[in-house]
């Protein structure tokens, strides 16, 4: 299985869907918490979800059990916690909700995870997508840059 990410800040729309379209990927998962701020643009929910369509013959999916709580995100993006902080706790979340065993891995077979960060490092989709192949076992990741 190959499970691949994208970020779109830092990205035009016809970077962002022409990355997507030649992915191969099926189905786009969106794994952020708040998916229809203004602050997302051509991604927020319902205009990425018809833009994938239109556009990439996509389907989109949204997994808040995939994302961070709000506590977390603010914590590290307004308060200061570092990164490693932030990982062992969203890793810990991930654990907790056992998402290994909630999400189909059919669902990720062939999908590409959303959120907003430009690049993985420091991003939780990297994260889901190493602690799924972690579980799982067979897993490929690649981040579309």
């Amino acid at each position: 299985m190959k499970i691949q990410t994208i970020g779109f800040t830092k990205k035009s729309a016809k970077v962002f869907f022409g990355l997507l379209r030649t992915s191969g990927a099926e189905i786009l998962i969106d794994v952020r918490l708040n998916n229809v701020s203004q602050l997302s643009g051509f991604a927020k929910r319902n205009d990425l979800e018809y833009f994938l369509e239109e556009l990439c013959g996509m389907a989109y999916s949204h997994r808040p059990d995939l994302a961070p709580t709000q506590s977390m995100l603010d914590d590290f993006k307004k308060h200061g916690a570092d990164w490693a902080t932030y990982e062992k706790r969203f890793l810990e979340l991930m654990e907790q909700r056992g998402v290994e065993d909630s999400v189909p891995q059919e669902l990720l077979a062939n999908a590409v995870l959303l959120c907003s960060e430009d690049k993985p490092h420091h991003c939780h989709r990297r994260l889901v997508a190493e602690y799924l192949a972690g579980r799982w076992g067979g897993v490929t990741t690649k981040h579309l840059l």
